[in-house]
C-alpha cells in the first residue's frame, strides 16, 4: 500500500486519509474516491489529496478485520460487522472468557497494523459485553501478512464458557452479635449474574457438628458457606466440617486481596466454596474469580489459585477494618 500525496486527477479508487471540504459538503476520511468525488475535488480547486492506494496484493481494512475475527472467535461470541477496520467480539450471554494467550500474542506479532485487544483471561462477562476488538490500523494490509495472522490464531483462540451449574445453596453460620444474613443479597446477585438460582439458604450455629449436619442435608450443584466468624485456618470450623461430612478441601487461602480467606472443595458430587467475609459487599474480590470459573465448568486447581496473585491486588474497599496506613485508595500517598 502506498500512502501520501496523490494528484487529484489520479485519485480515483484511492482511500481518502483526511476529510476534505468540497462545495457545500465534506468527503470523509476512509472514503474510497469515485469519479464523482474526483470531479468535486477538482471543482473545489484542490490539486492533490493525502490518500492510501492499496496494491494488488493488499486486503482492505474491513475485509481483513472480518477474516481475522472469524478465525479468532470461538463458541459463545457474536462477531459484529466490520466498520473502519474494526470488528468486535461480544458475549452472547454471561460466562467466563477462555483464550489461547500464546496464539493471540503470535497474531499481534505478525504485523503492527494487524491487532487484537482482549479483556484479561478468565474475565467474567455479561451478555453483550465486549470480549475483544480486532482492529486493522491501516487502510489495507498485505494479503501474505493477513494469512500469517489467521494461521497464527489457530482455531477459536477466544471463546466464552457459559454457565454449567444452575442451582446453588448457601449455608450461613451464625455467632452471637454476628452479621447474620447480611451478605445474602450480594451473594444472590453474584449468582444471578451467572444465571444461577439460589434455591436454599440455611442458617446454623457456628459449630463444626451443626455445619456438618447442614452439609449432609443439602442437595445442590454448588454449596456456598459463609461463616459468621472469619475462617482463619484450614482446621477452622468450616473446612473441618466439610472434611467431617466426607468432603475434601482442595485449597485454603488465596493470594488475592480482598478475598484471602477463601477455601475450595467438593463433597458428594457438589462443588463447595467457603466464602471470605468480603463477599458481603458487591465489590469485586477473589471469590468472584473462583465462583465464575466453578459455575462455568472450568476446572480450577490449587495451582490456578496460586497464580491469581499476580494482578490479585484489587481495589481497596472502604469497609476494610484496617486500611493501609498513609495510602489512599488508588495508591496515592
Amino acid at each position: 500500500m502506498k500512502f501520501g500525496p496523490v494528484p487529484v486527477g489520479k485519485a480515483e479508487g484511492a482511500v481518502l486519509a483526511h476529510s476534505v471540504a468540497v462545495g457545500r459538503g465534506r468527503l470523509r476520511k476512509g472514503r474510497v474516491l469515485t469519479a464523482a468525488d474526483v470531479a468535486a475535488l477538482q471543482d473545489a480547486g484542490l490539486e492533490q489529496v493525502i490518500a492510501a492506494q492499496p496494491g494488488a496484493a493488499d486486503v482492505g481494512e474491513d475485509v481483513a478485520a472480518r477474516r481475522l475475527a472469524l478465525a479468532v472467535a470461538g463458541p459463545g461470541l457474536e462477531v459484529t460487522e466490520a466498520f473502519t477496520g474494526r470488528v468486535n467480539l461480544l458475549a452472547q450471554g454471561p460466562g467466563v472468557v477462555q483464550m489461547n494467550v500464546a496464539a493471540l500474542e503470535a497474531v499481534n506479532a505478525v504485523h503492527p497494523m494487524i491487532t487484537i485487544a482482549t479483556v484479561p483471561p478468565w474475565q467474567q462477562m455479561r451478555q453483550g459485553g465486549m470480549v475483544a476488538t480486532i482492529k486493522i490500523i491501516s487502510y489495507a494490509v498485505p494479503e501474505a501478512d493477513l494469512a500469517l495472522a489467521v494461521a497464527a490464531a489457530g482455531d477459536a483462540a477466544v471463546a466464552l464458557c457459559g454457565p454449567r451449574l444452575t442451582r446453588a445453596a448457601l449455608i450461613i453460620t451464625e455467632i452471637p452479635g454476628g452479621a447474620g444474613e447480611k451478605g445474602r443479597p450480594a451473594i444472590e446477585g453474584r449468582l444471578a449474574a451467572l444465571n444461577v438460582a439460589l434455591c436454599e439458604v440455611v442458617v446454623v450455629p457456628h459449630d463444626i457438628d451443626a455445619l456438618e449436619t447442614a452439609l449432609r442435608a443439602v442437595r445442590s450443584d454448588l454449596v456456598l458457606i459463609l461463616t459468621g466468624s472469619a475462617t482463619s485456618d484450614i482446621d477452622d470450623v468450616a473446612p473441618a466440617a466439610l472434611r467431617q461430612a466426607g468432603g475434601v478441601v482442595e485449597r485454603f487461602g488465596m493470594p488475592v486481596d480482598p478475598g484471602n480467606l477463601l477455601f475450595l472443595g467438593h463433597m458428594a458430587g457438589m462443588q463447595v466454596i467457603g466464602l471470605p467475609g468480603c463477599v458481603r459487599s458487591p465489590a469485586l474480590n477473589g471469590a468472584d474469580w473462583v465462583l465464575s470459573r466453578v459455575v462455568c465448568g472450568i476446572p480450577i486447581t490449587s495451582a490456578d489459585i496460586s497464580a491469581m496473585g499476580v494482578g490479585g491486588l484489587l481495589k481497596e474497599i472502604p469497609t476494610r477494618p484496617q486500611p493501609r496506613r498513609g495510602i489512599k485508595p488508588g495508591g496515592q500517598m
